[in-house]
């Protein structure tokens, strides 16, 4: 027999037979005989129920119990796993890679997980050695797969956009040979955009990321430089021009933004790119510890939901 999970909502008990997927809605003398793992025989279902439940009661619940398991309703056979069997004896194979080209920043956001001037313990960007290696691992492991991906990230990918480009031309060289089509993605704070890294850019990334959280005043308050001034009125129109690039090319952006306890109105930054013209935006809720003054906290819930 087969796995089951019983749960209650108010008042209302509940059976999920996890192989068939069939959720029972059962009165309490049936949640109460039912364990997560087996039925009890008869006798000791009654003997151990009886003082607490009548007896025909418990004998008609069991005979409902029996008529599930009958049809194969509860405590089900689980008929995928042998197919899972087979499939664990197959090799494993990825599909992409996700490259820390510089573990290294520009910036200094307050959220950030390097805990803003972490990267000061340890600043480095990935050699292109390292980089070929991973592209031979990602090549060796992909098996049959003929698409197959790399993500640069950081830190601040531009700090090695050298070992960026060297890459790609390494992993274009072995397309043929192996069969394979890399796509490339990169996710940028966009201070180091110029005109030529941006046509290199939307000629060689499917995907292009940019990091910008909102408005002037929850960007500048956020995602700040070293010196301690915004970003905004620096990053935005290069923003602007690497979006109408992959606009004009047809080809995938995203702005890439966080919301933090300071603007749980980010809904309004949201508009504030659409108003901007940019239409693939992508707003997410930040993730740090229960005591930094940014993070989001159970009370902030109904306001965001808001």
């Amino acid at each position: 027999m087969n796995d089951i999970h019983k749960f209650k909502c108010n008042d209302d008990c509940f059976i999920l037979d996890v192989s068939s997927g069939t959720i029972h809605v059962v009165d309490k003398i049936i949640y109460d005989i039912v364990n997560e793992n087996n039925i009890e025989s008869r006798s000791n279902v009654i003997n151990k129920y009886r003082g607490i439940y009548d007896e025909n009661i418990l004998n008609e619940c069991y005979d409902e119990i029996e008529e599930l398991i009958e049809d194969d309703k509860l405590y089900s056979d689980d008929v995928y796993e042998p197919i899972a069997k087979e499939f664990e004896k197959e090799p494993d194979y990825i599909k992409a890679v996700c490259l820390n080209i510089a573990h290294d920043c520009n910036l200094r956001c307050k959220y950030c997980f390097a805990d803003g001037e972490g990267y000061d313990r340890q600043r480095i960007l990935m050699s292109f050695d390292v980089a070929k290696k991973s592209i031979d691992f990602l090549i060796k492991n992909s098996g049959t797969r003929v698409n197959i991906e790399v993500d640069f990230f950081g830190g601040e990918p531009l700090l090695n956009m050298d070992v960026v480009k060297r890459t790609v031309d390494y992993a274009r060289s072995k397309e043929k040979q192996y069969n394979k089509n890399f796509r490339f993605t990169i996710t940028t704070n966009a201070t180091l955009l110029t005109e030529d890294i941006m046509d290199y850019l939307d000629d060689n990334m499917v995907n292009v990321v940019l990091s910008i959280d909102g408005r002037k005043e929850v960007e500048d308050s956020i995602r700040i430089k070293i010196n301690g001034g915004g970003t905004y009125d620096d990053i935005l129109p290069k923003i602007k021009s690497m979006v109408e690039r992959r606009v004009k090319s047809k080809k995938q952006y995203y702005i890439r933004g966080t919301f933090t306890s300071q603007n749980l109105d980010f809904s309004k930054d949201i508009k504030h790119f659409i108003d901007l013209g940019f239409k693939e935006i992508s707003i997410e809720p930040v993730v740090l510890s229960a005591d930094n003054p940014l993070s989001i906290k159970k009370e902030y819930l109904e306001q965001i939901y808001e």
